[in-house]
């Protein structure tokens, strides 16, 4: 057992500014564009309507609101009752912390970074091949994210593939709550997981109300386009209820699972995010339950996921029209690639989608580390995310104008035949607009630096190798420990169905 002597301190509460402040998100349509593609949501959901599994409490909640079953179990959404679900839903929520001391605002007006998501595979240490994920390798993740500076919430990065049943994802969230200090995301598969999940971090809380005045984790449900099934049903109408803020969203797939076109395949993203939120409403108005479905698009030459201009245009577009909407957009793509290792083609991906981050701005990007198509997590690629992310808050810090820093009677004092480089005005704003990177800008093996001529990969990785070695979190207090395991049993111990 280590000694908790040797152990990091605590990360400092978070204490990144809102992006909207100093600088403005870039809108890619004209403003008068958004509202056909809204009106054409609407019209998917009022005339073509959306699969809603038949046998579940939902029947009643949406009828109650106003939506018409047929038998088919399609269930049709009138445009003034997708209306009214949009103008009740909770705008914003608080995530907090493991022990409610500080949160993180997920709103429009912030962007909170996150590892993830429920990769299968990892790169092995040792050999640097792709294998099956462990809870071990999940653990190693979440006790790394939770030392990076940028990394603001922790999400199942790796699943835990040889126990892919309900005790295995109860026991990713418990794994989660005991390697990290900062607030989750979760998604699962089964609403029995969801229910331990809440009674876990309501254990953690003190108790079920304690947990909705200070919710622990975001919960992310994951239907198909258009389609949603009982679990996923069961998972909106519990979270809501105990006052989970959640998520409901997919990954539509232009050209395979909706249409190929830009607008067509984000206005049937707007049709499953609006549905959920219908939903979400159903239970409690008020709520905080958003869409946050992505617009993916297939690459006509390999039949894989890929265009990635079009995917790029496609998530600005839904992020215009939330912010349009009023409403926060969730699951940021940045920070993820399809690229089949961590190498010279992941890092352009990283890099490029990462850009887009500054643009864009969702209130979460939570894929960062996720390599080949979202089926294998690089901690290498993590490290390179949170880097990025230092980046985009160093841009989104802006500019401030002044006398000062416009600097006319530091020209005046000068001349034109002096320089700058001693003056006093240098040496105070040298470091105002600083990216603190660990791997470039002073920290880039240039010739005039003398540091050591290391790849871009060997600098990461000598990072990584102690992190890797370093404490993680403080542990969580026995008895909750031994309470919390008591759940994970419990609930394990029922099938799933």
């Amino acid at each position: 057992m280590r000694r908790a002597a040797s152990r990091r301190p605590a990360p400092a509460a978070i204490v990144a500014g809102p992006h909207s402040a100093a600088s403005r998100p870039y809108d890619t349509m004209l403003p008068a564009t958004v509202q056909p593609i809204v009106d054409a949501a609407f019209t998917i959901l009022e005339e073509i309507g959306v699969r809603i599994e038949a046998g579940t409490e939902a029947d009643a909640l949406l009828a109650a609101a106003g939506c018409v079953a047929a038998a088919d179990g399609v269930v049709r959404m009138p445009a003034q009752v997708v209306r009214a679900a949009l103008a009740s839903c909770a705008r914003s929520v608080r995530l907090w912390n493991r022990d409610g001391s500080g949160g993180i605002d997920i709103d429009r007006d912030h962007t909170w970074f996150m590892p993830g998501m429920t990769c299968i595979k990892v790169y092995d240490q040792t050999t640097g091949e792709p294998r099956d994920s462990t809870r071990q390798d999940l653990a190693a993740i979440t006790r790394l994210a939770d030392g990076l500076p940028n990394i603001d919430a922790v999400c199942v990065a790796c699943k835990d593939v040889e126990n892919s049943d309900l005790g295995g994802e109860i026991g990713e969230f418990l794994c989660m709550m005991e390697n990290t200090t900062k607030p989750l995301e979760y998604l699962c598969e089964w609403t029995r997981s969801l229910q331990a999940a809440i009674e876990m971090a309501a254990a953690l809380r003190g108790g079920h109300a304690q947990l909705a005045a200070r919710p622990y984790f975001l919960h992310i449900v994951t239907p198909l386009p258009l389609c949603f099934t009982k679990d996923h049903i069961g998972q909106v109408i519990t979270a809501v209820r105990a006052g989970v803020p959640v998520s409901v969203g997919t990954l539509a797939i232009g050209g395979a699972s909706a249409p190929i076109t830009t607008a067509g395949c984000v206005a049937q993203c707007l049709a499953t995010d609006f549905a959920g939120i219908v939903l979400g409403q159903a239970v409690r108005k008020g709520s905080f339950c958003m869409g946050s479905t992505n617009p993916y698009f297939m690459e006509p030459a390999t039949g894989g996921i890929g265009n990635l201009p079009q995917t790029m245009l496609g998530e600005q577009l839904i992020c215009q029209i939330r912010r349009a909407l009023g409403i926060p957009s969730l699951t940021g793509l940045g920070g993820a690639a399809g690229a089949r290792r961590f190498g010279q083609d992941a890092v352009m991906e990283i890099a490029t989608l990462m850009g887009q981050i500054f643009h864009t701005r969702p209130a979460t990007c939570d894929y960062l580390g996720s390599l080949d198509q979202g089926i294998t997590y690089s901690m290498h690629a993590l490290l390179l995310c949170d880097d990025y992310a230092g980046l985009l808050r160093t841009l989104w810090a802006g500019t401030e104008i002044n006398a000062d820093t416009l600097a006319l009677d530091v020209l005046r004092e000068t001349g034109l035949f002096g320089n700058v480089l001693g003056h006093e005005h240098t040496a105070r704003h040298c470091r105002t607009t600083l990216w603190h990177s660990r791997y470039f800008g002073g920290n880039e093996p240039l010739s005039t630096t003398g540091l050591p001529d290391r790849t871009l990969f060997e600098r990461i990785d000598a990072d990584l190798a102690g992190r890797l070695a370093a404490p993680g979190p403080e542990p969580l207090d026995a008895d909750l420990s031994a309470r919390l395991r008591a759940i994970h049993v419990r609930y394990s111990a029922a099938e799933a169905h």
